[in-house]
This record gives C-alpha cells, sequence and structure tokens, in this order.
C-alpha cells in the first residue's frame, strides 16, 4: 500500500475524553466495585482519523468542536497519531466525555455514559469548502446528526462534497442514539453518501430485519456499498441488495472493545483511498479490529509504536 496514494481523508466528527473502567464481572450496586480507570483521547471521528493514519493514509485531516479545558492536549494527541487537526475551541462548553465500562472478562463488552459537550456543538460557520482541497474522500461521524446543529453541518458538507464530486461514507455510530433519531429521519439525512458502516446492531435497527445479512442487503437497496461490522463474525459486504462478500474476522484476544468498530473503519477507508477492493478493504478492518481489541481505550499505537 503506498500512503496517500489515493488522496487525502477528510474525518468530521467528535472528538472526546474517555474515561475507561475496566471491571472484572458485574457491577455492584450502593457500593464499590474494582476497576482499573484510565483517561484517554477518544471520539468516534478522532479514533476513525488515527486508525486511518495507521492504516497507511499519508494526509487525514480532522474536523472537531472541543473546550477550551483539553483542547490542547487533543491536538497534540491527534499530531502524535499523524492527524492533521482542525478543533474548532468551543467557549462556552467542555470537551465532550464519555465514560466506558468495560467487562475485563472474556467478552470484553463496553457500555457508554456520553457527555457530548462541545462535540455535537459543531456548526455550519465551522465549515469551510476548502477543506476539500486536495480531499479524495469525505467521512462523516454518524454521531453529528444526532444534535440539530451538527445535522446542520452534515447537510453542508454533503452538499459542497457533492458539487466537487467528493465520495462520502459514514457510520451510523450508535444504535440506542439512532433509534431516538428515528430510521426514516436518518435514511434521508444519509441520502447522498455512497458508503455506510453500520455495525450489526444498527444494520438491523435501520430495517427492521432480525438477520444481520438480510438487514445489510437491505441498506444497500438505499446506499450503494454498505459495510457491516459483526466483531467476532467479521464483516459483510453489500451492494444492490444484495451481500456480496463475508469477510471472516482476525482473531483476537480482547481486552477492550471501544474502538474496535472505529478501527475497522479507520483501516477500511485508508485501503479503498489506497485502491483496494471494497471487499480487501474490510479484510484491512478486520485485521485492525483485531489489534484494537487488544489494547485499551479507542487509539492505535502512535507514531514510532506501529508494529
Amino acid at each position: 500500500m503506498t500512503a496517500g496514494a489515493g488522496g487525502a481523508l477528510l474525518v468530521v466528527g467528535d472528538v472526546v475524553t474517555d474515561v475507561v473502567a475496566r471491571h472484572r464481572g458485574p457491577l455492584t450496586v450502593g457500593t464499590d466495585t474494582a476497576a482499573s480507570i484510565r483517561r484517554l483521547p477518544g471520539g468516534a471521528g478522532a479514533n476513525v482519523a488515527c486508525w486511518a493514519a495507521y492504516g497507511g493514509c499519508g494526509d487525514v485531516r480532522l474536523l472537531g468542536r472541543v473546550g477550551a479545558d483539553a483542547a490542547a492536549w487533543h491536538e497534540r494527541e491527534l499530531l502524535a497519531h499523524g492527524v492533521r487537526p482542525r478543533l474548532v475551541v468551543d467557549r462556552s462548553a467542555p470537551t465532550g466525555t464519555v465514560i466506558c465500562l468495560v467487562d475485563s472478562g472474556a467478552s470484553a463488552e463496553r457500555t457508554f455514559l456520553t457527555d457530548s459537550g462541545a462535540s455535537l456543538r459543531l456548526e455550519p460557520g465551522d465549515w469551510s469548502d476548502t477543506l476539500l482541497d486536495g480531499v479524495a474522500r469525505l467521512h462523516l461521524s454518524g454521531y453529528l446528526l444526532f444534535s440539530e446543529p451538527s445535522r446542520a453541518l452534515v447537510a453542508v458538507a454533503l452538499a459542497a462534497a457533492r458539487a466537487r464530486g467528493t465520495p462520502v461514507s459514514l457510520d451510523p455510530a450508535s444504535a440506542g442514539f439512532l433509534a431516538d433519531l428515528g430510521v426514516d429521519r436518518f435514511l434521508d439525512l444519509v441520502e447522498g453518501v455512497d458508503v455506510l458502516l453500520p455495525s450489526r446492531d444498527e444494520a438491523c435497527l435501520l430495517t427492521g430485519l432480525s438477520d444481520a445479512a438480510d438487514a445489510v442487503a437491505e441498506l444497500s437497496r438505499h446506499v450503494p456499498l454498505v459495510v457491516a461490522k459483526q466483531g467476532s463474525a467479521g464483516a459483510l459486504v453489500a451492494r444492490s441488495g444484495a451481500v456480496c462478500a463475508h469477510v471472516p474476522a482476525v482473531p483476537a484476544s480482547a481486552r477492550d472493545s471501544t474502538g474496535a468498530g472505529d478501527a475497522f473503519t479507520g483501516a477500511f477507508l485508508a485501503a479503498l483511498l489506497a485502491g483496494a477492493t471494497p471487499e480487501d478493504a474490510a479484510a484491512q478492518g478486520c485485521r485492525a479490529g483485531a489489534v484494537a481489541v487488544e489494547r485499551v481505550g479507542g487509539r492505535p499505537p502512535s507514531a514510532g509504536g506501529r508494529g
């Protein structure tokens, strides 16, 4: 893979601070539960950008909004991962915070408590069409659809990309928030997106179908290419109403599944920009997901730590 061979990737999305609490066994209500707790940089948009750079994309840019409380820290962390940040500093809201409760048993399953803070206060005034200069693909974090200001930004960014012929991908981000937004409204908002990257649960929610393959196939009637992340079951690739590939997962010893979906998306996009087929790009995504679940937090090793 030639780094940057396919042009720049612009990610627009959330930048948050993760507080990751890894506990073994069930939480004990009304008293203490022992846990290992770390403060780490996160956010689906920021994580995707970092994994795309880790996957070989030589020019990854990120537009996000943070509070003044942690802006410098997040900028340093993004630069350390090879991402060119354009962070809008919000003077009225703190940086978003997500508490990640991770079962440190075999499943490494996680539960999120989310305070979006400044991250979903991105607005059309934060956008400039010049952000697309030299950009071969725009990627949008689905979290942006869950507030009015950032929904308006998505509409502006999609229109600008469409005017330039720049392809756009989107990760729906959260089954819980999707249920609140509404399926029909979501499908209307993503009109014009050429690649959708849902999880299995998100695909089923968006179609009302319980079988993942059926759900992904149905979604591909609305979006030209749908690539569904299924964790240990790998990934499904669908076009024109039919599943065309089932990509197997890469075995891994899971410690924290927090960033696995973001890792898949970032690596998939990097490979796609480098000229890989969607099926081969999905295989790269599965490999990145395996790396991610063996790490704590949502980011890859920083520059100099690859291996």
